[in-house]
């Protein structure tokens, strides 16, 4: 394997590894080492997709991440990864203006026998701060606080809606600049702060 190769390999591994964290720790803040793609795209969505994404993983795009054609072939060179109009046709779905973030039922839900058919939403946000949720469930010992901005008014609510479909329902991955956290479908809210 050539050098330039390995480390696209190791880069890969170690966003994966990050995302797992994230998912077992829910809210927990993580740093990933970023990767170079078009703006919008921040370089831990860049490093998250090209380690999670394939030719047999569709990938819905915001209209802020369909504004910039670059990220399209940006995804397809890297993954050959198809990019989908309907989100609920995709694996994962990329949103860049977390403010309009389409309502979870939106995207494919998975079901009782495919949980794991739904889709994973990474979410760019602007900071890992704002008004609290505090978390509990799996992976959380007793509570955790977990805070992004900006988010739609009523996430709160949706976070709740999600985690009712239990075993069903979205994962979400927030990303700002190389830092990501998740919230997965079995996390609970305890508090809005």
């Amino acid at each position: 394997m050539s050098a330039p190769a390995f480390g696209m390999a190791f880069a890969s591994q170690a966003a994966f590894r990050a995302l797992m964290e994230c998912l077992s720790r829910p809210g927990e803040i993580r740093t990933l080492e970023g990767v170079g793609a078009p703006p919008p795209m921040a370089p831990a969505t860049a490093a998250l997709v090209r380690s999670l994404a394939d030719y047999e993983s569709p990938i819905w795009l915001d209209p802020a991440f369909a504004a910039a054609p670059a990220i399209a072939e940006w995804i397809k060179f890297h993954t050959g990864a198809p990019i989908v109009a309907a989100p609920d046709k995709a694996a994962f779905a990329l949103v860049a203006d977390s403010l309009a973030m389409p309502t979870f039922l939106k995207f494919a839900q998975g079901s009782e026998e495919y949980p794991d058919r739904s889709t994973t939403i990474i979410v760019q946000v602007e900071r890992f701060a704002g008004p609290a949720l505090t978390l509990q469930g799996p992976g959380i010992e007793t509570t955790r606080d977990f805070a992004a901005a900006p988010l739609p008014a009523d996430f709160a609510q949706r976070l709740r809606d999600n985690r009712e479909m239990f075993p069903r329902g979205v994962d979400l991955v927030f990303v700002t600049g190389q830092a990501i956290a998740a919230l997965p479908r079995s996390v609970r809210i305890v508090e809005e702060r």
